[in-house]
């Protein structure tokens, strides 16, 4: 961000579940093993009765704030004034937030206030910090040679899960730089990141799409790195618990709308610019339920078929500028999310599949990459490809 698009009362906040693992690496990076962050017997003894987070653990999120988003690239972070209030726990939520009290144009400065909040919303850290925004000024030859050689970018939402993450290899495997976001849990990306000969290629995010900044907080990132995506994957999804009809209320439809139809709705929408006018690929999950509905899960189903009808409408209005939308649509698969499924069902599926299988995360992969990439499949569009061993074949 450059200077003068900031403005006094501009706002970024980033969110950070506190765990044990990061204490042990802070306290292993700094030396600072006080028993009072590491031991949580020594900890029990005290007036604290559990383990405290290092206040500076807490407080360094600040500098993720100041570095990735206000203001982010170039920033200079050169004075900070902290106040710790309460306690920070493992397992507490912390909110930083940073807003823009001045601006100093002689200097090309910013003065925030930085504030912590834990997840009862309560001010745990305070203080004021100020940065300056460093210029930066992209040489002729650079822009050139990023014209010509720039390279394909992907979203895919939801990468951490079975089949996000495998898309998420396929895709770098066909040298595609991603944007892989994730909610809860990183690991299996950042491995897969650990892998790279260039890992700048895998850019991790979270956000929780349930939240109200949760497509704000992809969206930023998103324009820190690219101004436009050849491919947009979004495969999150809430659990799927099986609910008897009658016990079936309308949040439990909500929960399933929210993240099938309303998120996917959004993201399209607000990245439109940046797919237009490269035959990028936009693919949605469906599922195999709307042909063959199963029973006690009339809330999935029906947001799935609503997904669906978002994939053939989103397909027609944005053929005219070169985006093109598309569906998966999986049979039961072996995946995390399915976890919960009796293995009766399980069984009973892959007897009466033709193939005699479950689908494998690569099967669905496989035809979500083929969908995305222009250069497979650059004339399909509105379309739905099965992936169901033959339990469909009409």
């Amino acid at each position: 961000m450059i200077y003068s698009e900031i403005f006094v009362g501009q706002t970024a906040e980033v969110k950070h579940q506190i765990t044990a693992k990061d204490i042990d690496k802070f306290a292993e990076l700094t030396g600072d093993d006080n028993r009072l962050h590491v031991d949580a017997s020594f900890a029990e003894k005290t007036a604290f009765k559990k383990q405290v987070a290092h206040g500076m653990l807490g407080a360094s999120f600040i500098s993720t704030v100041i570095g990735t988003k206000l203001p982010g690239d170039g920033a200079l972070w050169f004075s900070q004034s902290l106040e710790f209030l309460l306690p920070v726990r493992i397992g507490d939520t912390i909110t930083v937030i940073a807003e823009v009290l001045k601006k100093n144009d002689r200097e090309e400065s910013i003065e925030l206030s930085t504030v912590i909040f834990n997840q009862n919303k309560q001010k745990v850290t305070t203080g004021n910090a100020k940065v300056k925004i460093i210029p930066f000024e992209e040489t002729e030859e650079q822009t050139i040679n990023e014209s010509h050689n720039e390279p394909r970018t992907a979203l895919i939402v939801g990468a951490s899960g079975g089949i996000g993450l495998e898309v998420t290899k396929q895709l770098l495997k066909d040298g595609f730089h991603v944007i892989g976001h994730y909610n809860s849990n990183k690991s299996g990306l950042v491995d897969l990141r650990n892998t790279l000969d260039q890992p700048e290629r895998l850019r991790i995010i979270q956000s929780d799409l349930t939240s109200n900044s949760g497509v704000d907080q992809i969206l930023e990132t998103v324009n820190r790195y690219t101004d436009s995506l050849d491919a947009l994957v979004y495969t999150s999804s809430p659990s799927i618990p099986n609910i008897d009809f009658q016990l079936l209320d309308w949040s439990d439809f909500a929960v399933q709308i929210k993240l099938h139809v309303e998120i996917p709705f959004l993201l399209t929408q607000k990245l439109e610019r940046h797919l237009a006018n490269r035959q990028a690929g936009v693919v949605f999950i469906t599922t195999q339920s709307i042909e063959q509905p199963f029973a006690k899960l009339t809330h999935y189903t029906t947001a799935k078929g609503a997904l669906l009808g978002l994939a053939k409408s989103l397909a027609t209005d944005l053929a005219g500028k070169k985006i093109r939308v598309n569906a998966v649509s999986p049979s039961i698969a072996d995946t995390d999310l399915n976890a919960d499924l009796p293995k009766k069902i399980k069984l009973l599926t892959a007897a009466k599949t033709p193939l005699k299988r479950l689908a494998d995360p690569k099967d669905i992969a496989q035809a979500i990459v083929f969908l995305a990439d222009s250069s497979k499949s650059g004339f399909i569009t509105g379309e739905t490809i099965r992936i169901n061993g033959g339990q469909v074949m009409w």
